[in-house]
């Protein structure tokens, strides 16, 4: 059974929620990313499959 995750908010976007919200575990989607914007959750989001945001993610840590 998959694990349903909640909506995760960017650390960085403060109190002002201008950022992005991620939900990696969605039993509805299963392997599949889903990113929205904070500000307008009403527009569409991005989803992706989760070996490329795995692979984005290694991307956007790299030092």
């Amino acid at each position: 059974m998959t694990q349903q995750s909640t909506w995760h908010i960017s650390s960085y976007s403060g109190s002002n929620d201008n950022c992005v919200e991620v939900k990696v575990a969605d039993q509805n989607l299963p392997g599949v990313v889903r990113v929205r914007d904070s500000k307008d959750r009403a527009i569409p989001e991005l989803q992706a499959p989760s070996a490329a945001w795995s692979t984005f993610i290694d991307w956007a840590v790299q030092p």
